[in-house]
């Protein structure tokens, strides 16, 4: 006996929503400009803690760009890259399906440019300390940080997704000024 194709059409597999995550490599960074930026030009793609990774070049590259730049320049080129970067972590994070790959580092780099623009002139260890700070935050996540993160974190992978990425490493630099503030204010008095 034939059964009607209408009545038992044939089976086909479920369609996956998203194709598989790509990984973030070499390769996939040199396909797009937004791949180098959200990626912290190759910082991003340490083995091992991309974020630090990435905030060490941040600090390095504002240490190089302070010599070259004058204070209104630097904040014009830390609003360019949260701006561009916001673009840049949309893009990557929609080629790689991921709503915030670890690989992306422009955030951090956006923000810790801002931590140092904003205690400048600070000494290395005045730096080192905003860096350990900041590194605790964005690492932790504690209160607002979290919330954040939290907030945005299954936003899609549209620019509410890249808002997301960028919003909780700049609340975590608000939390380490925040710290810097109430450490300056207290030793004032102490000293």
């Amino acid at each position: 006996m034939m059964s009607d194709p209408d009545l038992h059409p044939p089976q086909t597999p479920p369609e996956m929503p998203f194709p598989a995550p790509l990984r973030a490599n070499a390769r996939f960074m040199r396909t797009h400009p937004a791949h180098w930026l959200s990626l912290g030009f190759g910082s991003g793609l340490s083995p091992v803690a991309p974020g630090t990774a990435g905030t060490l070049w941040a600090w390095a590259a504002y240490a190089l760009l302070d010599t070259w730049l004058n204070p209104l320049e630097m904040g014009v080129l830390i609003l360019l890259t949260t701006l561009l970067g916001w673009w840049a972590c949309t893009f990557t994070a929609k080629r790689l399906q991921m709503p915030d790959p670890s690989n992306i580092v422009v955030d951090e780099v956006a923000a810790f440019w801002l931590i140092l623009w904003l205690i400048a002139p600070a000494d290395f260890w005045q730096q080192l300390v905003a860096f350990v700070l900041f590194r605790f935050f964005d690492a932790v996540k504690p209160g607002p940080v979290g919330w954040a993160d939290r907030r945005f974190h299954d936003s899609g992978f549209g620019w509410k997704g890249g808002f997301g990425i960028m919003l909780d490493d700049f609340v975590a630099a608000f939390c380490t000024l925040l710290c810097l503030a109430a450490w300056r204010h207290f030793c004032q008095f102490v000293l």
